[in-house]
């Protein structure tokens, strides 16, 4: 059997496990243009239904047919580049409507447009911070102050953006938590959560992780702990996968070539942290074999799928990363999968590949949450093949 990119027999498993509460997904092709590499969601028009913002248009929910301009409209040649590589929403200035952020092309000014609370028109732009390093930024609350912020590196300083809703106008505060070092703006990899369970988020990256001390003040530089969890990482998912009470880490061992691996973390004679690495999707694939294998696995998230308490992860195939020659089999199925965690009794885990879909992929983002409230995620992709909304359906 010819194997075109994926293994038949995944998706048979797939296909199989439905009965056990996996959904199937029904995919709605927004725009086939490329504008972004990262879409997100809010409710824009506040009017208790989640919408979809991909590059310069957000989409009203349900049906997301609707589209509003943010700001005017540009789309890119998908051999090269987009000027917006991740999305993410918030309310910036506290006036209780949803705005945008737009993660920039590394290296470039990012910048936040306000919400005209349900106008018509172009949104506001306002500079957050003029240099945001990091192919990977993620979105969250690392310093556990009740609002989200950008996880990334500027000025070889991995660290974090604050915003303060009482300044709308002013740029965004970076908190280093890094000495300088030899990071660039096409760093890969980034990621936060508890990693020695000390109720403090720690920052982490590729080449180890950033221990939050306590009571950190703005300046404060956290404790390196070296350890290679990747050679190009992409986001860096930290949650306690096996359900030991110790948080592990799950990311692509090569974003731009192959491996999806997750780190078990352990405790040596000295409770000092350790790491075994375990490879999911192997990291040098038999190109021949028709065993399930991703290359460019570039964008990660979280959710749980099967509503059995343990979060999952998605992922898939960052397509045309550097053109459609740059990195392995640029032109194999544009795929994205769900990897479903099963906690077993013997403490072992396991991993259901759930294929989502085989012509759309994921960009330096992929975002799940649930769009059409049936408390099942759905799955947002913005990329070089377009705008794609996955919505869940009952497994059959």
């Amino acid at each position: 059997m010819k194997r075109l990119g994926l293994a038949l027999m995944v998706v048979g498993v797939a296909s199989a496990f439905a009965g056990e509460g996996l959904p199937s997904y029904k995919k709605l092709t927004i725009t086939e243009k490329f504008y972004c590499e990262g879409a997100y969601h809010a409710d824009f028009n506040k009017d208790g239904k989640l919408d979809v913002v991909s590059g310069p248009f957000w989409y009203e929910g349900p049906d997301f047919q609707k589209a509003h301009e943010v700001r005017p409209p540009k789309a890119f040649d998908p051999k090269n580049y987009s000027d917006n590589f991740l999305t993410y929403t918030a309310d910036f200035n506290g006036d209780g409507w949803p705005d945008i952020f737009y993660v920039p092309f590394p290296g470039a000014a990012g910048s936040w447009y306000e919400n005209p609370q349900g106008k018509e028109g172009h949104w506001k732009a306002h500079l957050a911070w003029k240099k945001v390093d990091n192919e990977s930024p993620m979105w969250g609350d690392i310093n556990k102050d009740g609002k989200p912020e950008l996880v990334f590196n500027t000025g070889g300083c991995f660290g974090y953006l604050v915003w303060d809703p009482a300044k709308p106008n002013e740029e965004w505060t970076f908190v280093p938590v890094s000495p300088k070092g030899n990071r660039g703006q096409f760093q890969h990899g980034i990621g936060f959560g508890d990693v020695n369970g000390d109720g403090r988020n720690d920052l982490l990256e590729q080449g180890g992780w950033w221990e939050q001390p306590a009571d950190a003040k703005p300046g404060d530089l956290w404790k390196h702990h070296p350890f290679n969890f990747a050679a190009a990482a992409a986001q860096m998912l930290t949650y306690d996968i096996d359900g030991d009470g110790l948080n592990d880490i799950v990311t692509t061992w090569q974003c731009h070539q192959y491996g999806l691996v997750w780190y078990k973390q352990a405790k040596d004679d000295k409770g000092e942290i350790t790491w075994k690495q375990n490879v999911i999707l192997p990291i040098k694939p038999d190109v021949k074999s028709d065993a399930l294998r991703i290359s460019q696995l570039h964008a990660f998230d979280l959710a749980d799928v099967n509503g059995d308490g343990v979060l999952d992860f998605v992922t898939g195939k960052r397509f045309w990363a550097h053109g459609p020659k740059g990195d392995p089999e640029p032109d194999a199925p544009a795929v994205v999968y769900w990897f479903i965690v099963k906690r077993n009794a013997d403490k072992t885990v396991e991993f259901t590949p759930l294929k989502v879909d085989d012509n759309s992929g994921v960009g330096t983002q992929v975002a799940a949450t649930d769009l059409n409230g049936d408390k099942v995620p759905d799955v947002i992709v913005g990329n070089k093949k377009g705008t794609f909304i996955f919505l869940s359906e009952p497994a059959k």
